[in-house]
């Protein structure tokens, strides 16, 4: 019989990311959206007001527009983001060598969280290295997965020893997969005038509140447009995906894609450090609707360069992460 997690030494890795609906409907994204949008790392406003907003406006009106958006980058496969996380954990698992246990967790729909660490105790692991494929820390995505999982522990008696992987916003093996994505799309397409970085938003009022993100968005951009050699105004950072009527991180990722053909920039190219997988974000909101924006307001190319996914440079870069925070432990 296997140990309990608190007396087995094995390691294993959850492997985590934001999560997605069931399908694209609007009663899965109704039960989806009620999850995400009532996390207060996501949303920080009391709780009584909020919930009235939440349950009296919002979900009554945007699962049906949210569940459109998802049914145009639906796959025989189903939803891209989960589709791409389990390639990632099944190399990841091969990368280690087999003798770590990889399981996959959304932080919010399936599979759980509460899934994939009893799918660790199962195998045997009293450690756990909690490993969200967030490369820059926000308190959104991060600290929002370590509260989950220490939520879920609170009714474990024998808990595992936990690690937890911050960020990876400027590991090497991370940032050099970027640009050679990068440098792989120029060749097989053709160079645009700049290359837009597009990473998510957060609201204004969290950074100025001391959430390190920004920070590390502007690292990472920067570190990449170096690997790239590129001049101050070949690159622009910008920000995406702003919800509400709040003042978020600028430059918009729309508003700039709609101001560069004025500006005599017509061929643009974009990619999304900050996604370590497609999803409606990069899939929906980028490649279709922003590139809509664009090609209307005068551009003439867009071009999207796709999240690193299961790109073997981008397995290799986890691993060594992995195997980083390993120490001590296997």
């Amino acid at each position: 019989m296997a140990d309990g997690p608190g007396t087995s030494r094995r390691a294993g890795v959850l492997l985590t990311n934001l999560g997605t609906p069931d399908a694209p409907t609007p009663t899965a994204l109704r039960r989806y959206l009620a999850e995400f949008l009532w996390d207060p790392r996501v949303v920080e406003a009391p709780r009584p007001v909020w919930w009235l907003v939440l349950n009296g406006i919002i979900l009554r009106l945007r699962p049906r527009r949210s569940a459109e958006a998802y049914a145009r980058i639906w796959t025989q496969a189903g939803s891209p983001l989960l589709d791409i996380a389990r390639r990632q954990a099944d190399a990841l698992a091969v990368r280690l060598g087999g003798d770590v246990p990889v399981a996959l967790a959304m932080r919010y729909g399936s599979p759980s969280i509460e899934a994939g660490l009893t799918e660790l105790r199962r195998a045997g692991c009293g450690r756990v290295l909690v490993f969200p494929l967030y490369p820059q820390y926000a308190a959104a995505t991060g600290a929002s997965t370590l509260d989950k999982v220490a939520q879920v522990l609170r009714g474990w008696r024998d808990v595992p020893e936990l690690r937890f992987i911050r960020d990876y916003h400027d590991h090497p093996g991370y940032l050099d997969a970027l640009a050679t994505s990068v440098r792989r799309y120029w060749d097989e397409n053709g160079r645009g005038q700049i290359l837009l970085l597009s990473f998510h938003g957060i609201p204004r009022r969290y950074a100025d509140g001391g959430d390190p993100y920004p920070r590390e968005c502007e690292r990472t951009a920067k570190a990449v447009a170096e690997r790239l050699e590129l001049e101050p105004d070949q690159w622009k950072l910008t920000f995406q995906s702003r919800f509400g009527p709040q003042e978020w991180l600028k430059p918009y990722t729309d508003k700039t894609l709609q101001s560069l053909p004025a500006e005599g920039l017509t061929s643009v190219d974009l990619i999304c450090p900050g996604f370590s997988a497609d999803c409606l974000e990069t899939l929906e909101e980028n490649a279709m609707t922003n590139r809509d924006l664009f090609l209307d307001a005068g551009g003439e190319h867009f071009g999207y360069i796709p999240c690193l996914n299961d790109d073997r440079a981008h397995i290799d870069a986890l691993a060594d992460i992995v195997e980083q925070h390993l120490g001590g432990w296997v």
